[in-house]
């Protein structure tokens, strides 16, 4: 999460655009920024996830479990032909990954319908939003944003299998994908989300001073339980 933001200010200060796809070491839960983490009266909805490590994210929506799963950030900068209609980011990340769930003969679509958002669930895969990808009535991908003057981070979350944490969703390969999408598989979808994003793209590793920045960042914020249970203070 520290590594986001860094790519969210490399955006914000250095117009830089940024696509990261990773995996987690461990089972998580990421909150979303406004979320209160595992309230009272979610502990028997969440009762899987409870005893779980949190960390909270810059990021809107409900909590993601990251277990079987990879998650992508995209760090935009105010000057992209999209900043100024942040919803259309979307749509563009969206349409790429359907199209390379189709590949593999997955039927996935957009859920294009609204939900009522009273009353939502703890966990974004339980939640509905019009830019959710489904494969049949199964969420597989949800992505929630946060902007800072002008500069967008998109965060999301391609669900991958069910997790025994919260078995009730389903990921590809339970829903018909023959086998593991590898880093070479992944490594080849970024690059095609690079491409119709930023038109040219690099294969690029952390300067020294941005590691630096996510190292004060980790023990500053996200380290921090007051970070993480700010809502509750």
């Amino acid at each position: 999460m520290a590594a986001d933001e860094v790519l969210l200010e490399s955006a914000l200060n250095d117009s830089i655009c940024t696509l990261r796809w990773y995996r987690w070491s461990e089972p998580t839960v990421s909150l979303g920024y406004f979320q209160t983490a595992l309230k009272a009266e979610n502990r028997e909805t969440t009762s899987g996830i409870k005893s779980l490590p949190q960390v909270r994210r810059l990021s809107g929506g409900g909590a993601i479990l990251h277990h079987h799963e990879w998650t992508y950030s995209l760090a935009i900068p105010s000057l992209h032909e999209l900043a100024s209609h942040p919803e259309k980011i979307y749509g563009r990340v969206h349409a790429q990954l359907i199209n390379w769930m189709h590949d593999r003969g997955l039927a996935a679509r957009l859920r294009n319908e609204a939900f009522d958002k009273k009353g939502e669930p703890f966990l974004c895969f339980g939640r509905g939003d019009p830019n959710d990808i489904m494969i049949d009535i199964h969420k597989v991908v949800g992505s929630a944003q946060r902007r800072r003057r002008g500069a967008i981070m998109q965060h999301g979350s391609l669900l991958l299998a069910r997790s025994e944490y919260a078995p009730e969703f389903p990921g590809l390969l339970d829903l018909g994908l023959r086998e593991t999408p590898g880093y070479s598989s992944i490594y080849e979808l970024g690059w095609s989300l690079c491409n119709d994003l930023v038109g040219k793209s690099d294969s690029t590793t952390f300067t020294e001073a941005q590691r630096r920045r996510i190292q004060e960042l980790q023990v500053s914020r996200y380290n921090s339980s007051d970070w993480t249970f700010k809502q509750e203070r």
